[in-house]
């Protein structure tokens, strides 16, 4: 094992953490929950800033994903760990982000306990092309229309369908 391999906490369903492993050990083993946290990045119009995946990506190479998304650090506070992801991914620092709501995304590959926020932004955007291949605002309806279809990773399409399921009418967009 690499000595600079990222720990991440495993967790059990409320949070609680329960024990650290190395990524390479939680990824790939959906029986070990971990924390991540997104960030849903709305411009003043209310479309959503969405992130294709670098094609080098274990996770959904190639794919539309979540504004902003990544592992909580050992120790680390939820939203300062939206913060810090959101800066590393896309370049944007100084903006609060509000908690929307948590949820346990599982698939074949792993299973993530996800504290998703939200933030309006207007301007620069920096994406770390190391990560991602490109970034643009979609429409809500747009996205809606696309889902099923291959585009997005299936963890977003899980993210988006619990976004709207817990939004009014007034409340969609920022």
């Amino acid at each position: 094992m690499d000595d600079q391999e990222e720990q991440l906490e495993i967790v059990n369903e409320q949070g609680e953490v329960i024990g650290l492993a190395p990524r390479s050990v939680i990824h790939g083993n959906p029986s070990l929950i971990h924390r991540v946290v997104h960030v849903l990045v709305f411009n003043t119009k209310g479309k959503l800033l969405l992130q294709k995946r670098s094609l080098n990506k274990d996770v959904a190479p190639g794919r539309w994903d979540t504004s902003v998304g990544g592992h909580v650090s050992a120790g680390e506070e939820l939203s300062l760990s939206a913060k810090r992801e959101m800066e590393e991914e896309l370049g944007i620092a100084g903006h609060e982000v509000e908690y929307l709501y948590s949820y346990k995304h599982t698939n074949p590959y792993e299973t993530e306990l996800v504290t998703t926020y939200r933030c309006t932004h207007e301007g620069m955007i920096r994406f770390n092309i190391d990560e991602i291949d490109e970034v643009r605002y979609w429409g809500l309806d747009e996205i809606n229309e696309s889902l099923g279809k291959g585009l997005f990773s299936d963890n977003f399409e899980d993210e988006f369908r619990t976004y709207l399921s817990l939004q009014t009418p007034r409340q969609s967009g920022p």
